[in-house]
């Protein structure tokens, strides 16, 4: 009996180690290489760097890489934060119901689970209706296991997302002041550029309306 215990609390560490690092047993992570790492420069202050794993979800991680280079993450909110749970952004309306002009993907599900700190596509009811959105964990939520692509897990800044203003939608929503690939050697933005993008934006005055011109009587 005294065996047994042994054995099934070994068991139990080995399990507890493999979800720390966001494995399954015999499913472990490929070394963090700078072309699969996404960083997000966050106006909470500072830098997040998530690994991407195209060893699971090759055309999601594909996705993130174009769309991050092509400027398309730059300036939008985390819309959709709830505590507890995750951080949900990279819908270009801030809405919840935009996305980028790309086809959607076909779902790429694996057997990431959603610990703290993972990083998955968001979609709707379809499986194949994920676009740019995406969304980063708070807590656990083993629930969404398999039934959605999970493609990266923070590796570093982990505190800036814990920063992150909750709400659906926040009252002054954080943002993605700039959003890089590792191997592109992106300088991290200095704090004093991340506050200044944190600040509400200023709304502007409507224009102010053109005067008609005067009429002119027709020639006679």
């Amino acid at each position: 009996m005294f065996l047994k215990k042994i054995a099934a609390a070994a068991a139990a560490l080995l399990f507890a180690a493999a979800a720390a690092a966001q494995v399954t047993p015999g499913f472990a992570p490929p070394p963090v290489m700078p072309e699969y790492v996404w960083h997000l420069d966050l106006s909470t202050g500072g830098r997040v760097s998530i690994q991407l794993r195209p060893d699971v979800a090759p055309n999601h991680v594909e996705r993130i890489r174009t769309l991050t280079r092509q400027g398309f993450y730059d300036g939008l909110t985390f819309h959709r934060v709830i505590e507890g749970f995750m951080a949900q952004g990279g819908d270009p309306t801030g809405t919840g119901g935009g996305q980028s002009q790309l086809p959607d993907l076909e779902p790429e599900f694996n057997p990431l689970p959603h610990l703290r700190g993972a990083v998955a596509m968001a979609r709707a009811q379809e499986p194949n209706s994920a676009n740019s959105q995406f969304y980063i964990m708070l807590a656990p939520r083993f629930s969404l296991d398999r039934r959605y692509t999970v493609f990266g897990r923070v590796i570093g800044g982990m505190n800036f997302v814990d920063a992150i203003e909750r709400g659906e939608p926040p009252a002054n929503p954080t943002r993605i002041v700039r959003a890089s690939i590792g191997s592109d050697n992106v300088p991290p933005l200095s704090p004093e550029q991340l506050r200044a993008a944190a600040a509400p934006r200023p709304v502007a005055p409507p224009p102010t309306p053109i005067a008609p011109p005067p009429s002119v009587p027709p020639r006679r």
